[in-house]
This record gives C-alpha cells, sequence and structure tokens, in this order.
C-alpha cells in the first residue's frame, strides 16, 4: 500500500439491507479496498444493534489492513443527522437503536454522520459525476425518493437537517399523502412503494413494469410515462428554486431504466423546463453506483 496512514480514512454506508465500506485516499480519493456486510436490521446483542457492532468489526478489519493505526471514519445513514454530526438525531420508525447513537463514543475516535442521500451527493460531487460543480442537485429513485443539494460550492443541510428531501415536493395535489404527510408526492408519483396501487397490482416492481415496456405493454407504457411526466414536473420546479447546472439522477430505478428514463425525461423537460436565453440544465446519471455513500461521508471529513 503506497498511500501512508495519515492520508487514509474510512467510509461507512450504513443501509436498511447493507452495509457498504471503504478505505480511502483523503486526498485523492483512490478506493484502496471496499467490503459490504448484511446490516441485520432488528437484530440486538446484550441490547446493542448488530449493526453497530458490524460497524465496529469493519473498521477494526479496515484498519488491520491499514497497518493498525486508528483512523477517521465517516459514516453515513438514513434520518437527519445532528448538526454537531456525531449521531444521526432523528429516524423514526425504523433501524431502531440507530437514532442518537453517538458513533465518535462508541467506536473512540473521530466519526462524522451524516444523512446517506447527502453523503451521495457529496461523493459524486468530489470523484463522480458532479465533479467541479458548485451547484447540483441529485435525487434518488427507489422504494422511495430521497434527494440532496449541493448549492454555492456546499452541502445545503437547513436547518434541522432536512433540506434535500426532494422526494417530498408535491407535483398533484389530489394525490394521496405520502409518509410525511405531502400530499401528492414525487415519492408517491414514482417511488416503487407505491407502484401497486398505481399500477394496480399488475407490476410487483420498477423493474417488472419496464420489463413489461420494453414488451410492448401499453398499460405499463402508460403508468412509467406518468410517473416520469411527474418526474420532469417536479425537476422544472426545483430547478426554478435552485438553478443547478446538473441534476444526478441516482437510485436504482435510475440505474434500471438508464435511456428509458432519460428519453422521456428529455421531452418533458423540453415542455416544463425554464430556459433564460437558452440554456438547459444537464441530466445525467449517478457514477458512482453503491459507493457513493462511502465516498462522501469520507469526503465530508474535510
Amino acid at each position: 500500500m503506497s498511500a501512508s496512514t495519515s492520508e487514509l480514512a474510512i467510509g461507512i454506508d450504513l443501509g436498511g439491507t447493507n452495509i457498504k465500506a471503504a478505505l480511502i485516499e483523503r486526498g485523492t480519493g483512490r478506493q484502496i479496498t471496499h467490503l459490504s456486510r448484511p446490516t441485520r436490521d432488528g437484530e440486538f446483542v446484550e441490547g446493542v444493534p448488530q449493526f453497530a457492532l458490524t460497524v465496529r468489526s469493519i473498521v477494526a478489519e479496515l484498519e488491520t489492513l491499514a497497518g493498525g493505526q486508528k483512523l477517521p471514519v465517516g459514516l453515513s445513514a438514513p434520518g437527519l443527522a445532528h448538526p454537531e454530526g456525531h449521531c444521526i438525531q432523528w429516524m423514526p420508525g425504523r433501524m431502531h437503536g440507530l437514532e442518537k447513537l453517538d458513533w465518535s463514543t462508541f467506536l473512540n475516535r473521530q466519526v462524522n454522520v451524516l444523512n446517506d442521500a447527502q453523503a451521495a451527493l457529496l461523493g459524486e460531487v468530489w470523484v463522480g459525476a458532479a465533479q467541479g460543480c458548485r451547484d447540483v442537485f441529485m435525487v434518488t429513485l427507489g422504494t422511495g425518493v430521497g434527494g440532496a443539494i449541493y448549492s454555492g460550492g456546499r452541502l445545503l443541510k437547513g436547518t434541522l437537517g432536512r433540506a434535500g428531501h426532494l422526494g417530498h415536493i408535491t407535483t398533484d395535489l389530489n394525490a394521496p399523502v405520502d409518509l410525511f404527510g405531502t400530499p401528492g408526492s414525487l415519492e408517491v408519483a414514482i417511488g416503487n412503494k407505491t407502484l401497486q396501487a398505481r399500477g394496480k397490482g399488475q407490476y410487483a416492481t420498477t423493474h417488472a413494469l419496464l420489463a413489461a415496456c420494453a414488451a410492448g405493454d401499453a398499460d405499463a407504457e402508460k403508468i412509467w410515462l406518468e410517473s416520469v411526466r411527474h418526474l420532469a414536473a417536479g425537476l422544472a420546479s426545483l430547478i426554478n428554486v435552485v438553478d443547478p447546472e446538473l441534476i444526478i439522477l441516482g437510485g436504482g430505478i435510475a440505474t434500471g431504466a438508464g435511456e428509458r428514463l432519460l428519453e422521456p425525461l428529455a421531452v418533458f423537460l423540453d415542455q416544463y423546463e425554464w430556459r433564460p436565453g437558452g440554456h438547459q440544465v444537464r441530466l445525467v446519471l449517478a457514477a458512482l453506483g453503491d459507493d457513493a455513500g462511502a465516498y462522501g461521508a469520507v469526503h465530508s471529513l474535510g
């Protein structure tokens, strides 16, 4: 290993299903190695969440690989991070034991904790699709719809850390409310969790819906295009608020759909996007995949 341990840090992306981790050079963003372990959400050992014990084990494993020196850790996870970055302050309903767990104390070292979507965007800004950008936002399309905003060269967090929850903007006032009480949100319109209702039970997942589209299923095509239309309306609204130079689309739906998402989305944005002087915001797919959160967590260490 050519890098000195003083140049290394550990990035952890704590997800609901898997924990992704990477050993990364802080100066260059070069990844030394990465690994993944199951989260085992809901399991406890003497009152300690199993995922916390797994994170501790991962840190020890990566430090051994780096020569045994204690390394700083950046950790991303769902929920609202504490402003001081030592814990996830608010995460109701799932991943019990995560809320208010002080990671600096638990791991006995410097740890910076941030929201997972915000970490993913930081990773893309550092070594991914948004390198060199100062104004960009990211929308992640998956079971739900998340996001993050990088404005004027800094991550936008807001008062409570909830800035960037872009899936919870309204695109249809008359549609059902989402988890946060937002009527007709972007998440309701395109998130995987609402597909059963939108598709009247015909399609189990968005991947199945897209496969049906590819096979010429007219009903599937109608459902998909309506979802993309809502996404375009949401993005056009966000463009007017944030004024980005770039929009990144990430998450399993965007990755799986590829051009089947980008092509109709471009057509709808031709109708909805305000383009002063002919300026059109660039739209790209995320570049870092499952590693984005780990990269962003390391980058957040400064």
